[in-house]
Parts: C-alpha cells; structure tokens; sequence
C-alpha cells in the first residue's frame, strides 16, 4: 500500500508502519463507521505481530490518530479489546486529515526481545516493566511507562492536575508545565533523571502557542549542572492536533534507560551514553538537538524545508520543500557516519493530505527501495508556515559506548 514496509525491526524493537482502516484482500478502506475501522486498524496490527512471531502483549507504545477527537471514546472501546490485560503506553490525537480519507490510523511499537544484531550479545527474553506513579494522571487505558531494553516510552501526558484529574487552570503555558511535571513524576517513580529524556513529541491545539510551550520547556531543558554544562536538550518534534479534554497541549517523550529491563549482561548495561549531536549542514534549533544517540537508536528531531546557511524555507512547491525536508535529514544521518539505509521508520507531517503522491515522487529518490516503516498524517499547520515537516528513527548497529 505504499513505498514502505510494515514493520522493521532493529535491536531489540519493531517499528510498525501505521495502520489504516484498510482490508488487505480489497486494498479498500473496510465498509462502516469508526467503530469498523478501529477493529480492521488493530487486527492489521495484529496480522503484523503475528507474522514476526510475536503476540499483542509485545506492544510498547500504541498511537492513535482520528479525524474527530469525538471517536476516542468508540475506538477506546475496541483497542481494550485487543489489550484485555496489559495495557502500553498510548498517545491519542486528532488530526486534520489521513491518508485514504480514513476516519483513523494506528500506529505500534513492538518489543523484539531476540535481537537483531549478529554476532553480538542478546539478552533474550528480555523483561518488559509497566510502571505507574500517582503523582501523574493514571489511566485503564495505557500503562504511564513501559520499559524495555534500553528505552521507558512514556504516554501522552495531558496537563491534568493528578489529585483532582481536571486540566489546570491557565493557558498553553501552564498547562505545559503540568505536562512536563506529569512526566518528571513518572521519571522520579521509576528512578531515571529528566535529562535521559532523548526524544519529545508536543501536540498542540494552536500552533501559535508555541512560544508561551517553550517559555515553559526552557525552564525543564537542561535540567541537571551535566546537562547545562554542554546545554543538552532532547530532539523534539512539534505538531498542531486537536487533543483529550479539549487541551491545549499534550507531551510525549522517549526516555533512555541505561540499565536495561533485565536479564541485561553487566557489560550490556551500565553507563551507556547519550550522544546528542548537531551539523551546521542541517538548521540548527536552541530548543532541539537534530539527533540524539542511545543504545542502538538514533532520533532525529523534525526537519522542516530549511535551508541550512539561510535558515529559510525553500523556494517552490511540496516536492521542493520534500526534498530539503529530506536534505536535512540525509545531512544529519551523515554526519553521524550512518547512510539513508539506517533509517528505520519515518513520519511525515502534511499542510494538505493530497500532496501525498507529488511528495512520494521525492521520497522513493531518497529510499528506493521503500525499506523504512512510515506514516503519514495531515495537519492543521506547520512551524514556519511550511507544507511538509518529517522526522525519522536511525538505527545505530554500534550502540553507544559505556562511560570509561
């Protein structure tokens, strides 16, 4: 159904191309409501997992993308379906538009506990940890972290004061704080530092709350004396989305866990590093490192259609814009010494859905063989008034070193 593949897997994760509503023996969208597409999106998923050899239960992360935020509640119906026990880690948003006209697509992250590295040790079976504090909004419907080898995916945290389980009072800046102090109070229960953060989604309801966001993540990024010392701040990735509760923002993150969920081998698990890099042949951003290295994975922050020596959006259309989205990120991929054939899964953000064809022009130039997992959503608006926005997930077959 397009230039991609369902899922990849490197190290020990799966990353799984979003689903859609899409019957495969037709290639149709399946007949129905929300209710009907929900269950065709989870059983592809399901179909997936099942031909790699694995069970649903090895999901980590679910995301939800739906055209009518109004849906959650049906399409929460039929994922507890799929997740009867366990529970991941779930991010659920409204987007302006979907591929096929769809009214949802979803999105899985998949534990591989064998590996995929010859020749170097695997842990096996590795463990997979849920955890919950009370000192952040809970839920029946996802676990706050799960853990598994070297990364904790955190949920989607909405700015809900926990005690009360109401929004807080104030606006996009405030409830941006309580976003990222629901996310400090998961870190704190289960013993990792805020700045092990590597990755950062933001969802907002109004992309011009962006400024009053970031007067908040200025005061959380850097947030420990090592951090400020070499200004580390995590890749990030900013979305306009119509959220839960009708907030105005809503924040993932990706956490690196450097002792690993065991069984780890001692020299598999002490100490790894966090390496944070940025190239001058890409736009750079105070609030955003380009890629950030840990373990076997890199995560690249969003390249939207700059160009790196004017810092200026690109003359032209979507496939101009395409192409330097995807410039920058070939640019950033080299300057870490890996090549577009690392890349394991990318997200494209769209202005208009039906630019898809002209910027599958561009993107087969860049991975001819459609090898990446990928998805695909339309939004309201993008940083900088830009048609295209991407982002990407680099494996990193060297891992990043223990500290001497």
């Amino acid at each position: 159904m397009g230039p991609y593949s369902q899922t990849v897997a490197f190290s020990h994760y799966n990353n799984l191309s979003a689903q859609l509503p899409v019957d495969p023996a037709t290639g149709r969208l399946v007949a129905g409501g929300v209710k009907e597409q929900a269950e065709r999106c989870f059983k592809n998923i399901q179909e997936i997992i099942k031909s790699i050899g694995h069970e649903m239960s090895d999901v980590v992360r679910i995301t939800i993308f739906l055209q009518d935020i109004s849906d959650m509640h049906a399409v929460n119906a039929v994922y507890s379906a799929f997740f009867p026990d366990y529970v991941p880690t779930l991010t659920t948003v409204a987007v302006a538009a979907l591929p096929m006209g769809a009214l949802l697509q979803v999105e899985a992250l998949l534990s591989n506990g064998e590996g995929t590295i010859p020749n170097a040790p695997q842990a096996g079976d590795l463990v997979k940890i849920a955890s919950d504090s009370r000192n952040a909004p809970t839920s029946h419907l996802s676990t706050q972290s799960v853990a598994f080898s070297h990364y904790n995916n955190i949920s989607a945290q909405l700015p809900i004061d926990p005690e009360s389980g109401k929004l807080v009072a104030g606006g996009a800046r405030e409830q941006a704080v309580q976003c990222l102090k629901n996310i400090r109070a998961i870190l704190e229960n289960i013993a990792v530092p805020f700045d092990d953060i590597v990755k950062v989604n933001i969802f907002l309801k109004n992309l011009s709350d962006i400024e009053s966001v970031n007067e908040a993540y200025r005061a959380f990024f850097p947030d420990s004396a090592i951090a400020r010392a070499v200004a580390y701040v995590p890749a990030r990735t900013v979305v306009e989305a119509t959220l839960p509760m009708d907030a105005l923002v809503q924040i993932e993150a990706v956490v690196s866990h450097g002792d690993g969920t065991p069984p780890q081998a001692v020299e598999d698990r002490h100490g790894i590093v966090i390496n944070a890099h940025n190239t001058d042949n890409a736009p750079r951003c105070p609030l955003s490192t380009q890629t950030v290295a840990f373990s076997h994975y890199n995560h690249l922050s969003a390249q939207l259609p700059l160009h790196p020596e004017t810092d200026e959006m690109v003359a032209g259309g979507v496939k101009e814009q395409a192409a330097q989205c995807l410039n920058n990120i070939k640019a950033i991929v080299e300057s870490i010494g890996h090549a577009m054939g690392d890349v394991v899964k990318v997200n494209v953000f769209l202005k208009n859905i039906a630019d898809m064809d002209a910027v599958d022009e561009v993107y087969a130039t860049f991975f001819p063989g459609g090898v990446p997992a990928r998805r695909v959503v339309g939004v309201g608006a993008l940083p900088r008034g830009a048609m295209i926005q991407i982002d990407a997930v680099v494996a990193n077959a060297e891992g990043t070193p223990p500290k001497a």
